[in-house]
Parts: C-alpha cells; sequence; structure tokens
C-alpha cells in the first residue's frame, strides 16, 4: 500500500503520544504524505489542552529511568535515552533527586526531547527548568513533547514502510 492510502491507526499513533485525543485527531484525517501526517500532528498537538497534555506526559518514564518491555514504545523510550547509558552514578544521583524536585513543583513529569543528549546534558537543562514559572514550562513542556512525537512519528512511518 502506497504512502497516500495509509492511514495510521489509533493504536499505531498512542505510541507516538498517549494523549487519546490526538491520536483520534491524526488517524481521522487523511494524510498524502509523511510531511502531511507530521503537519497534521503538530497542528493537533497545538490544539491540546493541559489535562490531554497530562494525559500524554503520564506514559513517559523519568529521565533515567531504563523502560522495560518490548513493545514499540517502550523500546523507543530506550533508545531516546540511550545518553544515560553511560552516566557517571553521581549524574544519576542527580536526575533523580532532581526529577522528585520538579514533579513536586509542577505535577508531573519533567518531560525533555533526550535524543541525542547526554545525561550532563538533561541535568542542566532540569535544574534550569526547576526555577521556570508554571505557564513558562508549559510552554516548554508543549515544545519538548513535539519535538517528541515528531521522532516518534518519523520512525512509525519508517517501521511501517510508507
Amino acid at each position: 500500500m502506497g504512502a497516500e492510502q495509509w492511514i495510521p491507526q489509533e493504536a499505531d499513533l498512542l505510541t507516538c503520544c498517549a494523549s487519546r485525543r490526538w491520536a483520534r485527531t491524526v488517524a481521522a484525517g487523511r494524510h498524502g504524505d509523511p510531511a502531511a501526517l507530521r503537519a497534521a500532528s503538530a497542528r493537533a498537538l497545538a490544539e491540546l489542552d493541559w489535562e490531554d497534555v497530562m494525559e500524554a506526559l503520564a506514559a513517559h518514564p523519568r529521565i533515567g529511568d531504563r523502560v522495560a518491555g518490548s513493545g514499540r514504545e517502550a523500546r523507543w523510550s530506550r533508545g531516546e535515552q540511550s545518553g544515560m547509558d553511560t552516566a557517571a552514578e553521581d549524574i544519576r544521583r542527580a536526575l533523580a533527586e532532581g526529577n522528585l524536585a520538579y514533579e513536586k513543583r509542577f505535577g508531573h513529569v519533567f518531560l525533555a526531547c533526550a535524543t541525542g543528549c547526554r545525561a550532563a546534558e538533561l541535568l542542566a537543562g532540569l535544574r534550569a527548568r526547576l526555577g521556570n514559572d508554571i505557564g513558562t514550562e508549559r510552554r516548554i513542556v508543549r515544545a519538548e513533547l513535539s519535538k517528541i512525537v515528531d521522532l516518534r512519528l518519523a520512525r512509525l512511518v519508517k517501521e511501517e514502510g510508507h
């Protein structure tokens, strides 16, 4: 089946973003090519209310946590956080402490597009973002979620052969 006929299923889309509203919206469209699919995704993400974003965040592990499982989402998460594989113990410990402080301050997991980042970079970003006000942090979270979803959509398209 050519890319022009491919309509991603909600279940596949939920591996890219756990917001059911986002997945429903994107699955309902017809996307002639991967660029159109990614554009539809960006529009749908921009329209999510904060509760939908929180639903998506709930599916993301803490930075530094190793996700178990053999499913697509778990495999992608391990790859995205591969910069943690060689992290020194002091950085791992500081990230664990920082994650808890962040969750206490903002009420959700610290989300950062970890692809290509080293553990020390992620720790510096976490520490810097702890000083943000809620509005600023929510804008950053949405931007980071968009980056992650865009990367995962590209992987989905590639894995599905479209």
